[in-house]
């Protein structure tokens, strides 16, 4: 199988490396000379330091149109951007695919999270809505669940979902990274597995917040229990199924995201329980932290469905500066009782 992973961070890159083992793979950074690094030193310094890249893995890089060639011999596309990157790439893709005579190709992604709202919508979409607008002819789906992209490239066991409508597309997923160290589970529901990605990041900052500030295990166990109810909520609310969030893509990368400190997302909880401002924790980090920029696109769309969120209502408040850390932990225990 040919695959094209296009974005050389460190998610893109790490998959890129747990399949080049078995496929051909050819990992394509949007700046020409960072590619040629990884070419030639055989590393992603940047992201993932220390970790070695394979010799059959080919780095390349450039703009859309300089990748337009490798589509003609591509079976397998992983678009590997933050989300914001997403939907111009796929515009891209369903006129070049054709145009390479691929236009059966599958297309999937890697990126969680809803999409900040454009100026024509009142609500930010999820990865296959952004599909569904920009690219209906596409064969599109998701690869999400528990995974630290670091963990993945050294070669520790990792479960993933290959989510989609399209059969073919989800087996093509399976074909292309299930392995020795990569376990891949089939679901259609790929609605509960975008809930899943896009709602976990947030309730990572809330449990960050909770263990900076040093509230116990019970309040940590308590923040993930009703982070995936709330989850679960709005899944439901956009037609996914139940039993989806009580898998890999559900609480399976809940509890990975809230708990692991190699969780952008949880590191931002923390450095603001330490004292810093938004601007000083996103910028120590380096990296994208997908729930910041979600979290007010979450909180909207689920006040579009009358789906109540307050665990992410209250991240909202926190980083908007409406609330202090431990004002946000008050104002979450001192809601009115309801049944669970």
């Amino acid at each position: 199988m040919h695959i094209t992973v296009i974005g050389a961070g460190a998610w893109g890159t790490a998959l890129a490396i747990a399949a080049a083992g078995a496929h051909t793979v050819r990992l394509w950074a949007r700046d020409a000379q960072q590619a040629a690094r990884l070419q030639a030193q055989r590393v992603n310094a940047r992201y993932l330091p220390g970790v070695p890249l394979p010799a059959a893995l080919v780095c390349d890089g450039g703009d859309a149109a300089a990748l337009a060639p490798t589509l003609a011999h591509t079976d397998l596309v992983v678009i590997a951007t933050p989300m914001a990157g997403l939907r111009a790439w796929l515009q891209w893709l369903a006129a070049a695919l054709p145009a390479a005579g691929r236009a059966t190709t599958p297309v999937v992604w890697l990126c969680k999270g809803f999409e900040r709202p454009q100026e024509d919508a009142a609500v930010g979409l999820l990865g296959h809505e952004i599909a569904a607008h920009v690219a209906p002819a596409l064969r599109v789906g998701v690869l999400s669940g528990p995974s630290f992209a670091q963990e993945v490239a050294a070669g520790l066991p990792t479960a993933l979902v290959a989510a989609s409508l399209d059969a073919a597309v989800r087996e093509a997923l399976v074909a292309a990274f299930h392995g020795p160290t990569l376990r891949i589970y089939a679901n259609d529901d790929i609605v509960g597995v975008e809930v899943g990605g896009a709602v976990k990041n947030v309730m990572a900052i809330a449990t960050g917040l909770c263990d900076g500030l040093r509230l116990g295990h019970n309040a940590r166990a308590a923040l993930i229990t009703r982070g995936l109810a709330e989850m679960t909520r709005l899944g439901l609310a956009l037609g996914a199924r139940a039993d989806t969030f009580m898998g890999l893509s559900g609480l399976g990368d809940l509890v990975l995201t809230a708990t692991g400190d190699l969780s952008r997302n949880r590191q931002v909880g923390l450095l603001l329980a330490q004292g810093m401002t938004l601007a000083q924790a996103v910028d120590s980090l380096g990296h994208v932290a997908e729930g910041v920029y979600s979290a007010r696109t979450v909180a909207r769309r689920a006040a579009t469905l009358g789906v109540r969120m307050p665990i992410t209502d209250a991240v909202v408040a926190l980083l908007d500066g409406a609330l202090q850390p431990r004002e946000a932990v008050a104002w979450l225990m001192g809601r009115d009782p309801v049944a669970e």
